[in-house]
């Protein structure tokens, strides 16, 4: 049976949090940690207290609440309104059970299909995210360090003029271009590239390329905001001393841009995870990406608390993922979230 007491704790646990960072901070400065002046000292008390306020609001009731209603719910049978609070209505690991296992009886023994979908969305948001370092670190290089002004306007006006678009007409967008008889496979039959059209859709093309597409913004201006710090002197001095360009970008520029870099992978591989209508638009008959499959268990099969389930295990593997890119740039949480 649901705890209110249970409840309780779990809604006091991020007040609880609050406390603690608040009097970590507090120790800090009274043991001369913290320098200069403090955060109440630099705004005055009826601000500091505004922010505050406003800070701890948007966090509790858009962020963290609705987490701790999701885990909570996400350890609870699949029952009907009358039956919650019932006796029926236990906590139980059956909902990550079926993650695992499948339905009870499953000839399989394991849950292949929602295991499958899981690893894929990992392994291939993974790869989108190095895809879209790799082709947005050059660009935001050149307009952080090397673009006039009058073009650096220009470029961000283009990046951000398809964003006015909404997502899914965006999406349709991409798989009206590359169907069987859209405009790319058009040009290749056209120049006797190829002698049939290539099934972009149904090879996960499209998929890559509008997960990639969506996220190029994060990726761009999280890497732009870390370049355009560097002094041009650094990169001016290390040619001077002979060093290749490889060499300047690995030793110079990008130890530089580590926050901005490991922040960008973070943004753009929880959004490429996260994303549905990219999936469901683009997706081959034969894809099957996670967050689809966390819909069906909300929407289709009416299970909200597998549904829940399922989200938490999906958000775990995104904090996995961060703690894993902190480690390998060798950051802080604080300083790719500034």
């Amino acid at each position: 049976m649901r705890s209110t007491s249970v409840q309780s704790v779990m809604l006091l646990l991020p007040l609880l949090v609050t406390v603690l960072l608040l009097a970590s901070s507090f120790y800090d400065r009274r043991s001369g940690k913290a320098v200069g002046p403090g955060f109440f000292q630099r705004n005055g008390i009826v601000v500091a207290i505004f922010l505050i306020a406003a800070v701890a609001c948007w966090t509790f009731l858009t962020i963290i609440f609705p987490q701790v209603a999701m885990i909570e719910l996400s350890f609870h049978p699949n029952l009907s309104p009358r039956q919650i609070g019932g006796p029926g209505d236990v906590y139980t690991l059956d909902n990550y059970r079926y993650f695992l296992f499948g339905p009870p009886g499953s000839p399989d023994g394991y849950n292949f299909l929602h295991l499958r979908a899981y690893g894929i969305t990992i392994v291939a948001s993974v790869f989108v995210t190095l895809l879209n370092f790799i082709l947005c670190y050059p660009l935001a290089f050149y307009m952080a360090q090397s673009a006039l002004p009058q073009r650096l306007r220009l470029l961000f006006v283009f990046l951000i003029l398809p964003y006015w678009i909404n997502e899914v007409l965006r999406v349709f967008a991409i798989r009206l271009l590359l169907s069987n008889s859209g405009i790319v496979n058009t040009l290749l039959l056209s120049t006797g590239m190829i002698s049939q059209p290539v099934d972009f859709v149904g090879n996960d093309v499209g998929l890559y390329w509008g997960l990639s597409y969506s996220c190029i913004l994060v990726m761009v201006f999280t890497l732009y905001n870390a370049l355009e710090s560097l002094d041009k002197n650094q990169i001016e001095a290390a040619r001077d001393l002979g060093a290749p360009w490889w060499h300047v970008h690995a030793f110079v520029v990008m130890p530089h841009a580590k926050p901005g870099i490991a922040s960008g992978c973070a943004l753009t591989f929880m959004a490429c995870v996260g994303s549905l209508a990219a999936p469901l638009i683009l997706g081959g008959p034969r894809t099957l990406w996670f967050t689809p499959v966390i819909y069906n268990r909300f929407y289709q099969a009416l299970n909200w608390p597998q549904g829940a389930a399922y989200a938490f295990i999906l958000l775990v593997g995104c904090v996995i993922f961060v703690l894993v890119t902190l480690r390998l740039f060798k950051l802080k949480l604080g300083q790719i979230a500034p």
